[in-house]
């Protein structure tokens, strides 16, 4: 889409070129993989070596940091061509763009340079704001960060973070005034290695194999106050700006499910016959898949929008639900639909469709619910 006020709906020469680049990547170097990692729960490493090379571990840092400085508009591009060949390593990419999104967003420009330059050079990081008992209610959190003298005491444990087992740092969020709620958050960068720093064993999960999610436990760990991103008190501010950054990217790789199931469903249902005839030219069949088509279609142009409005300084909050909810719901639909085209093969893990079905189902839970989404919509259609 183009930012000079006209509306454009095809892509920039370079942004397609981008797209081919990714494009390749997923083809050649992750759909050939993915059902050895679906099987073993590995951790993709060979292909996270060749994806770092490429920078697309890196794709939302500046290029002055050692990053790609792709657009989000861009990042949701690329996003949906590495989820196509396997969201659970795409997944287990992105992360580091979550991760160092706080960073981006309220560091000093040398917290940028440091913890930029460390993921341009290899680095992983993971974002730490799930608890056991806080997900959707972000000011939930129990985890405390207690100011002694020119560092702070962080004591809590988070739950289901992505990466957690690789990463180098993590962007950590605390109360460090617990009496005044979402008011005395604050966010930290926190070391892997500082003593009381400690990962559980990757949790086992219904799908996204490929991409590790595990416990983070901070047992009076000392922090220095150098390592607090901006003010004290700022990091619920942090914590929403990020998510208007981080949904639509998020909700371009259901697209990529999504689309995966598409291009199955159509490759299927024109080889498998049925009394005669190529199965597409049932209305069943073919209504079913025109649906799923055009569900795709919608969901892209919303995810699209919602990144491009946060290229062009006009982040909106209901925007960027629409798009996750969307794509969300949209990808669930569509992978369940693309199970049902391949009947009895759909359900057997041979066939590609189950786990495309199985990786579809985060997106609905990650990043905020679809019932947040809706949430969120609710409030700013009755805030107006």
């Amino acid at each position: 889409m183009s930012d000079n006020g006209g509306i454009s709906f095809g892509l920039t020469e370079e942004q397609r070129e981008i797209q081919l680049l990714a494009r390749e990547f997923a083809k050649n170097e992750m759909a050939p993989v993915a059902e050895h990692y679906d099987k073993t729960h590995d951790y993709p490493w060979p292909v996270i070596k060749k994806a770092q090379e490429m920078g697309l571990t890196t794709m939302s840092i500046p290029e002055e940091y050692g990053g790609l400085g792709l657009s989000l508009l861009e990042e949701c591009i690329v996003t949906e061509e590495l989820a196509w060949g396997c969201s659970g390593m795409s997944t287990a990419m992105g992360v580091n763009g979550l991760a160092i999104l706080p960073i981006l967003i309220a560091g000093s420009e040398a917290q940028k340079q440091e913890y930029c330059g460390r993921l341009a050079d290899g680095q992983m990081a993971a974002y730490c704001l799930t608890e056991p008992e806080a997900g959707s209610d972000v000011a939930g959190i129990k985890t405390k960060a207690r100011k002694d003298g020119d560092h702070y005491i962080l004591d809590g444990s988070k739950t289901f973070i992505t990466g957690a087992t690789v990463a180098n740092f993590f962007t950590v969020f605390a109360y460090t005034d617990p009496d005044v709620r979402y008011k005395g958050m604050s966010c930290f960068i926190v070391e892997r290695d500082w003593e009381g720093v400690s990962v559980g064993k990757p949790f086992d999960k219904l799908g996204q194999h490929a991409s590790d999610t595990a416990e983070v436990i901070f047992d009076g760990v000392k922090v220095p106050e150098s390592h607090r991103l901006g003010p004290e008190g700022t990091g619920f501010i942090t914590a929403m700006k990020v998510f208007d950054r981080s949904r639509p990217a998020t909700a371009a790789g259901a697209l990529g499910v999504a689309r995966r199931a598409l291009e199955e469903s159509i490759k299927y249902a024109k080889e498998r016959t049925s009394m005669g005839q190529p199965i597409w030219q049932y209305q069943a069949i073919g209504h079913k898949i025109a649906d799923m088509a055009m569900e795709l279609e919608a969901a892209r142009l919303l995810v699209h929008k919602s990144a491009w409005s946060v290229d062009n300084g006009q982040a909106d909050t209901m925007v960027s639900s629409f798009g996750k909810a969307y794509a969300a719901d949209a990808a669930m639909k569509i992978t369940t639909d693309a199970v049902q085209v391949f009947g009895g093969y759909g359900y057997m893990c041979e066939y590609p469709v189950e786990k495309l079905m199985r990786d579809a189902k985060i997106f609905q839970i990650y990043e905020g619910t679809s019932q947040i989404q809706r949430n969120i919509v609710v409030r700013e259609l009755f805030r107006k």
